[in-house]
């Protein structure tokens, strides 16, 4: 029996997670997307299913969309382990959303030069414009949130709620004063120090978290989440939209050319894809897909480059409205808009230019290619016929007038395979 129970215990041990005693570290930086809430979502249940000494969010963002937002949070707040944010490094900070996400945290923590606040909600639908009415509905049901969030964890809800309302931030000494976070810790490691032995309030009971000295286990996004982030980047997705364009169209100005439509497909599938997490302007895309169109159809009507004035302005404009947000990291950057939308331009001028010559070229080969060409007269050339000598080649030849044998000529007209010439006189 001894031996059995001896067994059992040893088993027993075996058993607790060699998570325990380990720290999970996520790092998210940029806007709050679904690529990166599924990345905090999936660290949160990594954290609770390895039941790991706490899990500690290392964030660095603008803001960002409002249901990525509440994906995390309602993560958070779940979540059986203890969950820290900690806005840092230095010189980071936790706007907009951010600012939702620290708060619904067990513990709340900024480094030096940090910030937190702003959190106004930005409506992303209808090209960012919304009525009056419904501004303030969606005003108070994110003030309602942030309230409750702070009450859950006792934090302050005034600021919480001018946070939202007035948009105002505060700074790292301000918002521990105020109790808005529970500590400042200049870098993961005093993190750690300052944590361990504090107290946490869970769902069901108190928790003294231990971390001082364990060991941190840093969760890494996966190839597929760090890809699915690039492209979701505004600057990214605007140009691979821009890249999808100019495939097809090359592909259809050139059909059988095959690589440019191939690439063409493919950037704008992905770009429609990062369409989906980001606050596209309908208005923007058809601003491009017209300006495109204008280009195009400054090579069939004379409009002497009007069109192709019209196409510039139209591209600029709707690469300025695309993303409709007053967040800059989810708009385009006016340093990406100028040079793509600068050598579009070019592309799309140069090969109308090209076009245009062309038709206004005279022919160099055909039928159309002999006229105006000069040779010599091989025999006399009248009415009834002769033999004329032009561009490498013996024709067959006749003229209103007679010209003599050896007499320089000119082409004036093509029939068939016989030309009219006239003679060419000094």
């Amino acid at each position: 029996m001894r031996s059995i129970f001896a067994t059992l215990l040893v088993m027993a041990l075996l058993a607790v997670p060699a998570w325990a005693d380990k720290v999970l570290v996520a790092r998210m930086e940029g806007p709050v997307t679904p690529v990166s809430a599924r990345f905090l979502a999936g660290a949160v249940d990594r954290a609770n299913r390895t039941e790991a000494s706490c899990l500690v969010i290392m964030m660095d963002t603008p803001g960002g969309l409002d249901e990525s937002m509440r994906q995390v949070i309602k993560r958070i707040m779940s979540s059986k382990v203890p969950v820290v944010v900690f806005v840092g490094p230095q010189g980071s900070r936790a706007a907009s959303a951010g600012a939702f996400i620290t708060l619904s945290a067990h513990v709340a923590a900024m480094a030096p030069g940090t910030s937190i606040g702003a959190a106004h909600p930005v409506s992303i639908g209808q090209g960012g414009k919304v009525d009056s009415t419904m501004a303030d509905k969606v005003t108070n049901d994110a003030a309602a949130y942030i309230r409750s969030i702070a009450e859950k964890r006792g934090r302050n809800k005034a600021w919480a709620d001018s946070a939202v309302r007035s948009s105002v931030s505060l700074s790292e000494t301000e918002a521990l004063r105020r109790k808005v976070i529970d500590l400042i810790a200049p870098d993961l490691d005093a993190l750690m120090d300052s944590l361990h032995g504090r107290r946490v309030s869970m769902d069901d009971g108190m928790v003294t978290l231990e971390v001082r000295g364990v060991e941190h286990v840093e969760i890494e996004m996966t190839w597929r989440d760090r890809f699915l982030a690039t492209i979701a980047n505004p600057n990214i997705a605007y140009i691979l939209f821009m890249i999808g364009l100019l495939g097809l169209y090359f592909e259809f100005s050139n059909p059988g050319a095959i690589l440019p439509g191939v690439a063409g497909a493919i950037s704008l599938i992905l770009a429609f894809f990062a369409f989906q997490t980001l606050p596209v302007n309908v208005a923007g895309i058809l601003l491009i897909v017209l300006s495109i169109v204008m280009f195009i159809l400054d090579v069939k009507v004379a409009s002497h480059g009007i069109l192709s004035i019209g196409g510039v302005i139209a591209m600029f404009l709707g690469s300025v409205m695309l993303f409709q947000s007053p967040d800059p990291a989810l708009r385009v950057s006016l340093q990406v808009i100028v040079p793509v939308v600068l050598v579009c331009a070019a592309f799309f001028i140069i090969g109308v230019w090209l076009s245009i010559r062309t038709l206004r070229s005279r022919p160099t080969t055909g039928d159309k290619g002999l006229l105006w060409q000069e040779g010599d007269a091989r025999s006399e050339v009248n009415r009834e016929g002769g033999s004329v000598f032009v561009a490498g080649t013996h024709w067959n030849a006749w003229s209103d007038s007679a010209i003599p044998k050896g007499a320089r000529i000119k082409v004036v007209d093509v029939k068939g395979m016989k030309v009219k010439v006239e003679e060419v006189r000094d």
